[in-house]
Formats: C-alpha cells, structure tokens, sequence
C-alpha cells in the first residue's frame, strides 16, 4: 500500500535552520532540530525554539513526540508528549523538552535532532450524549 502523501508548507523563521526530515524512508516522524543550544539539568523543563512554522492542513494535526533514543540514553524526553499542534497554529513550533535523568545534565547543541513530527488526519467530533453506552467484554 502506498502511503498517503500532502504537502506541508513550512516557514523557515531563521534562514539558517534545516528543515525537517525524514531519518529514513518509511518514517512516519519528520526529524526536529533544535535552533538553540541548551543545557537541561536534571528534572528542568525548557521550550527549545525549532526556528520553524508550519501550515497544517485543515484535517490533519501534528504531534511532537520525543526520540526514543535520546530518551534511552539520556533521559530527554517531553513534559507535554505528544505535543499537539493543531491546524490553525501559524507559531513557532517548540518542543517542551525535559531532563528525565536525575544526576546528569543534557547538553543539546544548536541542530540536534531533539524531536519527531507526525502529522495525522483527525476527524471531526460530533458528541452524541445517551443514557447508556453499549456493552463490551472490556466493560
């Protein structure tokens, strides 16, 4: 099956940056880079700027969801994950990064991939209220 495919226009909000990427063919997350070095202490909450704004497509969402290496390694990981960047946000994206690891501090240099993007289709609710709901093994 072939995958869907859209096109995302980005805005780069500081010539310098490297847009997003994917690491490999098939990955579901665009790579994010870090527009500024930083040092995380342990358990200390930042939002480090990507230098990046993006136009979502109505329909779709982008969640910002830490690398599982980093958060492996060193501990790095995201205090709201995923981030959820909705349709119509035209900001900077940031990536709200936290220092999980309790003795060391993370050094994040300026162009270290330090997150992942996926964007995803997402539906239109309409809530329906009921009296009951229907019965599942689950319960």
């Amino acid at each position: 099956m072939i995958a869907e495919r859209i096109s995302l226009p980005v805005k780069r909000l500081d010539d310098s940056v490297e847009l997003p990427s994917y690491a490999y063919e098939g990955d579901a997350g665009l790579d994010l880079r870090a527009s500024e070095s930083v040092v995380l202490r342990p358990f200390e909450r930042r939002l480090i700027g990507t230098g990046l704004a993006v136009a979502i497509p109505d329909g779709y969402a982008g969640f910002v969801q830490p690398r599982s290496g980093l958060a492996l390694k060193q501990g790095l990981s995201m205090a709201n994950t995923p981030g959820l960047v909705d349709a119509h946000y035209r900001g900077e994206l940031k990536v709200c990064a936290i220092n999980l690891d309790p003795n060391n501090d993370i050094h994040i240099s300026r162009g270290d991939r330090i997150a992942q993007l996926v964007i995803q289709r997402v539906p239109v609710v309409d809530l329906v209220e009921v009296k009951e709901l229907d019965v599942t093994d689950r319960g």
